[in-house]
Formats: structure tokens, sequence, C-alpha cells
């Protein structure tokens, strides 16, 4: 006779249904800086999340360590919030936390650079926004969006990336007004921190030096820096906050 244990039946059972009916907190990019930390400091605060990127190694290690769900896809792939919302249909928020630092003269500008900028920063954006748009509108919930302390300040050799993140603005903006009252939607401005994809840049010491006195705080960020906004953002803490640029950037928007 087939023997069940109720005791690990029962625990199935409610993380089952616990997986159907919470409402998690989306993270794109959640391998990043800014994203693993949003991640933390949300479970930190008991809520839960779920984790999407394009390492599988890196994902997995942090959803064992925060114990939550992932999806491994790169949002350069064509339909992959088809592969997102195989995994997870119902959200509260959506953190976009992906970007890249394209950083060339004008002249050595082409296409190609162009397309692909704005694919990552922008039209990926609005595909994960569509893709989620009426559970956002279901559960009153929130987007984080992310642009760049160069979208607003000129800086040398910013064209490619400082036009791509501020479409990102004029998004934010936008989707602001069409989806109130129901859905908020705002956007974090931070200047250079340290993270993987800043690595090239800071590994010089004298450079990396130079880019902190550069800011009136006199060091560069953290990704726990611009992730704590982010979480007062995407939950009911900021619940009358909507159609915002903030700057996490050390002063260097406004002082310098």
């Amino acid at each position: 006779m087939l023997q069940i244990d109720l005791k690990r039946f029962n625990f199935l059972l409610l993380n089952i249904g616990k997986n159907i009916m919470t409402k998690k907190y989306l993270i794109f990019g959640a391998t990043g800086s800014v994203g693993s930390n949003l991640a933390e400091q949300l479970k930190k605060s008991n809520h839960d999340v779920h984790l999407v990127g394009r390492n599988e190694i890196e994902i997995k290690k942090i959803s064992e360590k925060l114990d939550c769900t992932f999806t491994v896809v790169d949002v350069l792939e064509e339909k992959f919030v088809e592969k997102v919302k195989n995994d997870i249909n119902e959200v509260k928020g959506i953190a976009y936390c992906v970007g890249s630092i394209d950083l060339k003269p004008i002249r050595m500008i082409n296409e190609q650079d162009l397309n692909k900028c704005m694919k990552l920063n922008l039209y990926s954006a609005i595909e994960a926004i569509k893709g989620y748009q009426e559970s956002l509108k279901k559960n009153k919930g929130s987007i984080v969006l992310f642009s760049t302390v160069a979208a607003q300040r000129g800086f040398t050799n910013h064209t490619i990336i400082a036009s791509a993140k501020a479409a990102v603005e004029g998004l934010t903006v936008s989707l602001a007004a069409e989806f109130a009252p129901n859905i908020r939607v705002n956007c974090i401005a931070p200047s250079l921190s340290k993270s993987k994809i800043a690595e090239p840049m800071l590994k010089n010491v004298a450079v990396a030096e130079g880019i902190a006195k550069a800011h009136p705080l006199k060091r560069l960020g953290e990704g726990k820096d611009s992730a704590a906004l982010a979480k007062f953002l995407i939950t009911e803490e900021s619940s009358w906050v909507t159609g915002q640029i903030i700057a996490v950037d050390g002063g260097r928007s406004r002082l310098s």
C-alpha cells in the first residue's frame, strides 16, 4: 500500500497555493548590481520576487540565496516576454533594471549600435510592460524604469546611451499619464555606479578616482543606492508618486 507523508504533502500544497496566489514583483536584469540588490531588499521586507536574467548560473545562485523563482531569458530575444509569462502571470510591480554603457564618438556610431541599444533599453522595456499591462492594472501595480544622468547632462561620447535613456524618460511620463490612476510609472536616473558593466571603466584606479571626484559627494554609487529608491517606488510606500524622473547621482546632475 502506498504510504503518503502527510506533513510533506501539506507543505507542497501550501507552497503550490502560495505560488499561484502571491502576486510578485518582477525584476528584469536581476543579476546586475541594482537588480540583485533590489531583490534582496524586497525579500528582507517580506515581499516576494521573480527574477529574470540571461546568465543561468548567476540567477540560480541569487534565487537559491533569496528562495525565489526565476526565468532565464535574454531581453534581446524575440518573444522573450512569452517565456517569462510561462513562469509567472500575475505581478504587482515591474522593475526593468536592464542597462548598458555604450560610449562612442558620433563619427564611429552605426545603425546597428543604435538599434541594439534602443532594443535593450527601450523596446524590450515596452514589450515587458505590454505583456503585463492587464495584470498591473488589475493589481494597481507599479513600474520602475532606469535612465541615466547623461540623459539630462551633456557628456562626451554618450550619444548612443543618452539618446536611448532620454527615450526611456519620455516613455515614463507618457505611460504615467496613460496608465493613471491604475498603474504608477517612475524612473530612476543614476550616475556611474560600481557594477559589472562599469568594470572596464573603473578598473583603472586613476580613472575611477577622477570620476568619483566629479560628484559632489565624492564617491561612486553602488547598486544598493538605486535599489533603495527602486524598492520605495515599486511598493505601496510610494502610492502617491508617479511620472517622476528621480536622480540617484551623488549630486552630479544639480550641483556640479
